[in-house]
């Protein structure tokens, strides 16, 4: 897929090869990470039931458990289970199985469009997206220049990523700082009109930057890591028919972080001020061991670099 854009990467990425039925096989590209974005698999899977799914049903919620990480490279089989099939609801079951191990599953809950009252809390006041400057760009000021594996995976990033608030580099611009977080995103491009397919890359998406609510306090965002991380559960409710590649804000918080876990919270609204998605995850935050000065057993603690 070399010379396509990020967002048709993306939607590539997404397209799974039915290779029986209710049996999908996903790519998992090998990039210079320790396992697969847990996004891409909560993605896949998504895209996997929601093909057993009939037109006019779309997702409105999906709870899923990380129970390995996946491994770069290798492709990833989706099995899926019809759960059932009802008047206005459809459930499905994903397990994501690589190298014959269980990696992964997904329950995902469609349900045919129905008129109903409604509210909903407002979305907070913040300063337009166009007046941020991007991720990458940001970064980039920062260091001067990015090493070479960040460059090519900034080039590659499938969303335009643009923070509300500073990025804090040090522990010192850390005094004061809330277990909150908020960043406009979209897709680096067209998605197409499938709804399933923007649903599946606001998926991905959610996975992004949800735990910086929970790491906002005790380090900064970017540089050397204190804490190896990884999700653990992952929760989403859809409201509303929106696209992923236009501006959404994902609103971000943080509760509660005890026994190296931390939950974190989001609300995802279009520009127009709708509440579009509601997510919950749970991500394990472990300390590293600090590195000693020598070690008879040649053992020493290391630093996970950041992405």
């Amino acid at each position: 897929m070399t010379g396509t854009s990020p967002a048709e990467r993306l939607v590539d990425l997404l397209n799974l090869e039915e290779i029986d039925l209710n049996i999908f096989r996903g790519r998992s590209p090998r990039e210079s990470l320790q396992r697969v974005f847990g996004g891409q698999v909560a993605g896949q899977a998504l895209v996997a039931a929601g093909r057993t799914v009939d037109e006019g049903r779309p997702v409105h919620s999906l709870h899923a458990y990380f129970l390995r990480p996946g491994i770069p490279g290798v492709p990833i089989v989706y099995q899926v289970e019809r759960v059932r099939d009802g008047r206005s609801f459809t459930t499905r079951r994903v397990v994501a199985v690589q190298r014959g191990r269980t990696i992964f599953n997904l329950t995902a809950s469609f349900h045919v469009r129905e008129p109903g009252f409604e509210h909903q809390m407002p979305m907070p006041e913040v300063p337009e997206p166009e007046s941020l400057p991007r991720l990458a760009d940001e970064v980039r000021r920062r260091l001067g220049t990015l090493p070479e594996p960040l460059e090519r995976m900034a080039r590659r990033q499938a969303f335009d990523l643009r923070y509300v608030d500073r990025l804090r580099w040090s522990t010192e611009e850390l005094a004061g700082a809330e277990p909150r977080s908020a960043v406009w995103m979209r897709a680096m491009g067209s998605l197409g009109d499938d709804p399933l397919v923007h649903t599946c890359a606001l998926t991905y998406a959610s996975d992004m930057t949800l735990l910086d609510a929970v790491r906002l306090p005790i380090e900064p965002l970017w540089g050397p890591r204190n804490f190896d991380t990884a999700s653990l559960d992952h929760a989403m409710w859809f409201h509303r028919p929106f696209r992923a590649d236009e501006w959404f804000l994902y609103e971000q918080e943080s509760p509660i972080a005890t026994g190296a876990r931390g939950l974190a919270r989001g609300q995802i609204f279009d520009r127009e001020g709708n509440l579009i998605v509601s997510v919950m995850q749970e991500g394990l935050f472990r300390a590293h061991s600090p590195a000693p000065e020598t070690s008879s057993s040649g053992e020493a603690g290391g630093e996970t670099p950041s992405p």
